[in-house]
């Protein structure tokens, strides 16, 4: 079917027929429309040849791509021809006239900034041919020219000085951890006097405390000593403190000292023959050999020290003490019972160090036998008693007499002057009064209180029960029912014996009744065994362990809920190291103690220690007789009757 329409129509007639479904073909001429084409042979007629809509639609739109496929090839290479032209003549530009395209910045390191360099080019540098070590020459670390103050880079000189301590502490630490043994033989447990000095850890220090009974009040508090090796005292104050016969330190010396050496107000809570004495007269004469000997230009200015005591007695053995120490000084005592003008003769002929009671040193000072314009080391030995004698007022007076100026600033951050010499004051008594405390208060900077004997305090959280047993039998089954109710809380306890046969022996009848999570620790044993079974109760794969008093001290082994002593010790020293197991780090802790007649020698100390902590005592402890007199001492006898008989 053929079909002329005119062009107005053309948009409907397509429309019709696409909606039809016939193929259609389109040829325009004369601006009229033939519709079909019978003449084509590779189409069927119209009429009779349904087709699909989108073969019509492309039919009327590739005519035109045609020519836009044309048109765009035809610009292209256009736009090809004008750019080759226009690169073209960029190259005779850039030839002739130089290229003036920006180019991009290349920052520059500060140290390659200043670096020197030689005019020809690095290719024609044939040194490092010659010789390897000009492959890398040493570069300097140039610090100048930053157009900074002084001509100093301060943040370049930081950097570096940070790096270079890094490096230098990291190669310390890894020198120290080869120096040091193996870590297998630094377990925890590890008592604090096999290791050395560098060795020790703050738990090591804690358990020495502990051992010693040393508590401290104040900041800045250095280290206790061990030993007098490492007291740092000079060499020939060593040598004396050898001749002198003195050993080991004791409790209030290992305290003392390292705080006097450091110049610290101390104030030490003591009891007499503690070792006090030597406590302050070290540091004393430490202090005293740095200064100038004392001459004819400065004696009439009064001693370096002075230390007030408040009997005669006690005075003079102090200088009996000091003179052993210091042979080369001169110490003169001023007490009463003897000629105060001899003894300020003697001061005047100049003295280092002033032994006095606190009456007859006033006196001297009101009567201008001495001054103590030098004086900035002053001791007051048991403070406590010349306060009870009425010296109050006296010990004020000497203490006044003293420069104020060299006083030490009572702020504790403020720095000191390192060319000034401040004043240091010692004081040790027993109690603390109050009259003791207000001399602390005015003439004291900064105290450390040092406090020998009070450690025990920490017991107060412990429950000391004693069990007096009459039957050797009997301990087995009363151990057994405290063990009951240490399972049944799931908690963990140490038994304590004294000997290691007695370890394997309750170890096997506590197993052969039932007590499978139980072990041993003893001295003899293994180490590997040792350490592998107390870390099995410190993770509480064992419940219970049993041991001897290896286990008493320096192993820290923490929420031990029960100490059981089956067998009582000899001294009421291991007795406190035992129980000191439980109750840590304020927790609270039972300890019960199983006590027969073959333990007679410590009942009176038992039952003291039980008194002092307000534990119970059983009635069989404290009407026993072993338990009122301490061993080795006679018992007070009554007083004899005075009568009065009349004969005739």
């Amino acid at each position: 079917m053929t079909v002329l329409a005119s062009v107005t129509t053309l948009d409907d007639v397509l429309q019709h027929e696409i909606r039809r479904g016939y193929r259609v073909d389109i040829i325009a001429i004369n601006c009229n429309i033939l519709y079909g084409n019978p003449h084509n042979r590779d189409m069927p007629h119209a009429s009779s040849q349904p087709c699909n809509a989108a073969n019509a639609q492309h039919h009327l739109v590739s005519d035109d791509s045609s020519w836009k496929r044309r048109d765009r090839k035809r610009k292209g290479e256009e736009e090809g021809r004008a750019s080759r032209l226009e690169k073209e003549v960029e190259a005779i530009k850039e030839q002739y006239l130089g290229s003036n395209k920006p180019k991009k910045r290349v920052m520059i390191k500060p140290s390659d900034k200043f670096r020197f360099s030689f005019d020809w080019d690095s290719t024609e540098d044939t040194s490092r041919d010659m010789n390897p070590l000009y492959q890398n020459p040493h570069e300097a670390h140039i610090l100048f020219g930053r157009g900074l103050r002084a001509g100093i880079d301060r943040r370049e000189q930081k950097k570096l000085a940070a790096k270079q301590g890094r490096e230098n502490q990291n190669k310390e630490e890894e020198d120290a951890a080869e120096a040091v043994y193996d870590a297998f033989d630094m377990k925890v447990y590890r008592h604090w006097s096999d290791k050395k000095l560098e060795e020790m850890n703050d738990r090591d220090w804690r358990i020495f405390q502990e051992d010693f009974n040393i508590s401290y009040k104040g900041s800045r508090i250095p280290r206790p000593i061990r030993n007098w090796v490492e007291s740092k005292l000079s060499a020939e104050l060593l040598k004396a403190v050898k001749m002198a016969g003195y050993k080991k330190p004791s409790p209030i010396q290992m305290a003392a000292i390292p705080l006097g050496l450091q110049q610290r107000d101390i104030i030490g809570i003591a009891e007499t023959g503690s070792g006090k004495t030597a406590a302050f007269v070290l540091p004393m004469l430490d202090y005293i050999s740095r200064l100038p000997p004392i001459s004819e230009e400065n004696e009439a200015q009064g001693p370096y020290a002075v230390v007030l005591a408040p009997t005669r007695e006690l005075a003079l053995q102090i200088e009996r003490e000091t003179v052993k120490f210091a042979h080369y000084l001169k110490v003169v005592s001023i007490v009463g019972g003897q000629s105060i003008e001899e003894q300020g003769f003697r001061i005047a002929q100049g003295c280092e160090v002033v032994i006095a009671t606190p009456g007859r040193l006033n006196d001297c000072l009101e009567r201008r036998y001495v001054v103590l314009n030098q004086c900035n080391y002053v001791v007051l030995d048991e403070a406590d008693r010349m306060i009870d004698m009425g010296f109050e007022e006296q010990v004020a007076g000497v203490l006044n007499a003293m420069p104020s100026s060299n006083l030490k600033p009572k702020n504790e951050d403020e720095e000191l002057d390192d060319k000034k010499i401040y004043r240091t004051t010692y004081m040790f008594s027993a109690t603390m009064p109050r009259a003791v405390e207000r001399l602390a208060l005015k003439y004291l900077r900064n105290p450390v209180v040092v406090t020998i004997g009070t450690a025990g305090k920490t017991t107060d959280l412990i429950t000391q029960n004693v069990v007096m047993i009459s039957k050797e039998s009997d301990k087995f089954e009363r151990l057994k029912r405290l063990l009951d109710e240490v399972l049944r809380d799931r908690k963990t306890a140490i038994v304590f014996v004294n000997e290691q046969k007695s370890t394997d022996y309750l170890v096997k009848r506590l197993v052969k009744n039932e007590y499978h999570h139980v072990t041993s620790l003893y001295g003899s044993l293994p180490q590997p065994q040792r350490e592998l079974r107390l870390e099995g109760f410190k993770n509480k794969r064992y419940n219970v362990i049993v041991a001897t008093d290896v286990m008493g001290r320096g192993i820290d082994v923490p929420d031990v809920a029960h100490v059981i002593n089956y067998e009582m010790p000899a001294k009421i020293e291991t007795y406190t190291h035992r129980i000191g197991r439980t109750g840590r780090a304020g927790k609270t802790g039972v300890a019960t103690t199983f006590l027969t007649m073959q333990d007679t020698n410590v009942f009176y100390d038992l039952k003291q220690k039980l008194i002092q902590s307000n534990s119970h005592v059983p009635p069989e402890l404290a009407r026993h007789e072993a338990s009122k007199f301490k061993p080795g001492t006679i018992p007070d006898r009554p007083p004899r009757r005075n009568d009065t008989i009349f004969t005739h």
